[in-house]
């Protein structure tokens, strides 16, 4: 059955978000560039999209006081298994092709051609400090635009400590005089303190142990930063590979919901513009694909049924969907690739990235929102 239109949530106070672990709250979210979910209560029957109003709509509970027995079936909370970041487009060599390369990337990528050349650099100064780091420009660009936007926000576009920048700033080949500032100096910098510890930045445990490290901040802050070098580290790297793609309504949408990463989950909400403090999974989706120019349905199973369905694996910006088709879609993420989805899962915590299908889940497929 088709389910109805709910009514904005108008209540703009901020209920309190966490990062735990699925509707069980055991600690923070291991969030590293993930392949697996090895369970998803969660996303089992009795998820969290609005229930059609027959008079009965349940009052949602939040994630804190529900017993994780009850929830999914009794399935558990969600747990991230670790995997390594996806093969970007690789760094040229030689400072004609490397100014060809940004040129062709800045536009697509939404990151200035200064900025590409200096995460480039980075990485390419790092092949010959550190080989087995295997520190991708990436990883650099995803930083940037946790940091500073690129520069735009500030003259630290790498989000560098004082105490970082004195160790791994003040001498680099090549530049007479190192700044904070300069996009090539800040990324050589910061790609040795990434490498510092010795860790392969090539594979998933390394990877994520040194984000988590690099800003050495606590807490939900530090989360959100690493949600938001996660999401757009893997944004630039499918990019890279099809920069074609950049314009697509997919793209708008996925950077949309990017942006959403850290509002809280509001069950019925649709978002600050809205009046809510947050969104719930459907609102995110149509948020997203509103941004975009695309018109969705308000619900998860209303968006289901007005969806093309795509065989397969999903590509970046489809929706992916989880209930039985035949009863209720009660969930939908945004894909983003590398098998991970933007989720704003359950009551009591934020909008953050999941990986998006594992045994045991009722994943149900994918549909693709066209203009």
């Amino acid at each position: 059955m088709t389910e109805p239109e709910p009514a904005p949530s108008a209540s703009p106070a901020a209920p309190k978000k966490s990062w735990a672990h699925g509707v069980a709250m055991r600690g923070l979210v291991a969030l590293p560039l993930v392949a697996g979910l090895a369970t998803a209560g969660w996303l089992l029957a009795g998820g969290n999209d609005p229930a059609p109003a027959d008079g009965n709509q349940p009052v949602p509970v939040p994630a804190a006081k529900q017993d994780p027995a009850t929830v999914g079936g009794g399935a558990g909370p969600s747990v991230l298994e670790v995997s390594a970041p996806v093969k970007a487009q690789e760094t040229p060599k030689g400072v004609r092709p490397l100014e060809e390369w940004a040129t062709k990337l800045a536009g697509p990528l939404d990151i200035p051609a200064k900025s590409l050349i200096g995460y480039a650099n980075g990485e390419l100064a790092l092949r010959g400090e550190q080989p087995n780091c295997h520190l991708s420009w990436v990883t650099l660009a995803g930083i940037g635009a946790a940091s500073s936007n690129h520069g735009r926000g500030g003259d630290n576009p790498l989000g560098l400590s004082a105490q970082q920048w004195k160790k791994h700033g003040a001498s680099i080949p090549g530049i007479a005089k190192p700044a904070l500032a300069d996009p090539d100096s800040a990324s050589v910098a910061a790609g040795r303190a990434l490498c510092a510890s010795g860790a392969d930045l090539g594979g998933g445990n390394g990877w994520w142990k040194t984000i988590a490290g690099y800003q050495g901040g606590k807490g939900n802050e530090a989360e959100l930063f690493r949600q938001r070098v996660l999401g757009n580290s893997q944004l630039y790297a499918t990019l890279s590979l099809d920069p074609a793609r950049s314009a697509s309504p997919a793209v708008k949408a996925t950077r949309f919901a990017l942006g959403q990463l850290g509002l809280p989950y509001v069950w019925g909400g649709n978002g600050p513009e809205a009046g809510a403090a947050g969104f719930d999974c459907s609102g995110l989706t149509k948020a997203s694909y509103d941004e975009a120019g695309v018109a969705l349905p308000r619900t998860a199973d209303s968006q289901f049924r007005a969806l093309l369905q795509v065989p397969g694996e999903p590509k970046l910006g489809d929706l992916v969907f989880y209930g039985n088709p035949a009863t209720r879609i009660h969930h939908v993420g945004l894909y983003l690739g590398n098998g991970l989805m933007i989720n704003a899962p359950t009551e009591g915590q934020a909008i953050q990235i999941h990986t998006y299908h594992s045994k045991g889940d009722d994943y149900t497929g994918a549909g693709r929102p066209s203009a």
